[in-house]
């Protein structure tokens, strides 16, 4: 067992190897426990706060909890992180779920499935364009009124019907499949869509048919008298210009949505992994449909020439990237007080989770303990 801030560290060299891996994959690499060790002194010398965990084959090679979760804890490995973007991967997965139940199509309009959008918006957004931000559709958090709006809201259909009804007010960025912009309405729409196909909320459709199956049995929504009093739950503490960090959490809405804030524990995530790639949460053809990539990434128009350019692909809920001929799949978070990644490498079978509450003030450039976790597996 971990204390709050102790440490599982591989205790051979662990062979980075699995089976089916891709062909352009090196056939044998290794981590072993000096690098593993460098890798958990270079994120305690940067001030990581927040808990991580690195696993190989199913079996942990890495699990470290820095700082503190709140006033009265340590964060440890049974903290709850608020996972900001990550939470997409659910509302992803519940999607491809309902069209491997033919209750969804990927080419179906929002209108088929939610109603009091104009014909302009309701016919042309598919499926397809919410889950790879070319919808058009923009970031609630950027409209004007939406953040005085919101810190109103107290329950879960408040939040739901307020941010439906700030994305009905909204107009598209572009037409659908035109561009590509990352997109928190498209994905809350995608929850719209789980709660009309079900049936259910979609609060209590991921409950049931994400976390249940998964054994995510931390994993939950939470709300904001949950993280003010539970001792588990890691307050997100954002840095201010001055350079001290504040409490955030009366920053963040009631309830997360299905574009962002479910809390996760990284065991959970971990248990997340394997079942998303091993064919519980969905067949294993929509598994590959769902992780595949489907619209090709890049920098912005203007943005200087990388060199080699990276092979960036947006799949159906993560973003995948070519790395040493090694697929990286998964999806990062942020938020004022919270930083989050969580990353699969099939081609060698490990999955990192790296969970913080703290957002380190960097203008929006990810931390870098996430590329530090990425070359550690891909070397």
């Amino acid at each position: 067992m971990l204390g709050a801030s102790g440490a599982v560290l591989a205790t051979g060299a662990v062979a980075a190897t699995a089976s089916g891996a891709s062909s352009g994959a090196r056939g044998a690499a290794a981590a072993t426990p000096a690098d593993v060790r460098a890798f958990d002194q270079y994120v305690k010398d940067q001030g990581f706060s927040g808990s991580l965990l690195l696993v190989h084959r199913g079996r942990p090679v890495l699990a470290r909890s820095y700082g503190r979760a709140n006033d009265a804890a340590l964060n440890g490995p049974d903290t709850l992180f608020a996972m900001a973007s990550v939470t997409k991967l659910f509302t992803a997965t519940a999607i491809a779920q309902l069209v491997q139940a033919k209750k969804v199509s990927y080419r179906g309009t929002l209108g088929t499935y939610v109603s009091g959008f104009p014909a302009s918006i309701a016919d042309t957004v598919t499926v397809h364009h919410l889950l790879t931000h070319t919808s058009g559709f923009g970031d609630p958090f950027k409209w004007p009124g939406f953040e005085e709006a919101s810190a109103s809201w107290t329950s879960a259909d408040q939040v739901m019907n307020g941010w439906t009804d700030f994305i009905r007010r909204s107009s598209l960025e572009f037409q659908p499949g035109a561009g590509f912009a990352y997109s928190n309405a498209g994905y809350h729409m995608l929850g719209e869509i789980v709660a009309k196909a079900s049936g259910k909320s979609y609060y209590d459709y991921i409950r049931e048919h994400v976390f249940r199956p998964a054994g995510m049995t931390s994993t939950d929504f939470y709300t904001t008298p949950q993280w003010h009093t539970d001792p588990r739950m890691a307050h997100p503490y954002a840095v201010e210009p001055s350079g001290d960090y504040v409490d955030a959490i009366d920053r963040r809405g009631f309830i997360g949505t299905p574009a962002g804030d479910a809390f996760s524990t990284c065991a959970d995530m971990a248990r997340f992994a394997r079942a998303l790639q091993g064919s519980t949460l969905l067949d294993p053809v929509f598994t590959g449909i769902t992780l595949s990539g489907k619209v090709p990434l890049g920098p912005p128009p203007g943005s200087p020439p990388v060199d080699p350019p990276p092979v960036d692909f947006q799949c159906y809920g993560p973003m995948t990237t070519l790395v040493n001929n090694q697929w990286v799949t998964g999806h990062s978070g942020g938020a004022p007080g919270t930083s989050t990644d969580f990353q699969m490498y099939p081609d060698r079978d490990w999955v990192s989770v790296i969970l913080s509450n703290r957002d380190y003030g960097n203008g929006g450039t990810p931390p870098p303990w996430p590329k530090k976790a990425r070359d550690l597996i891909t070397a």
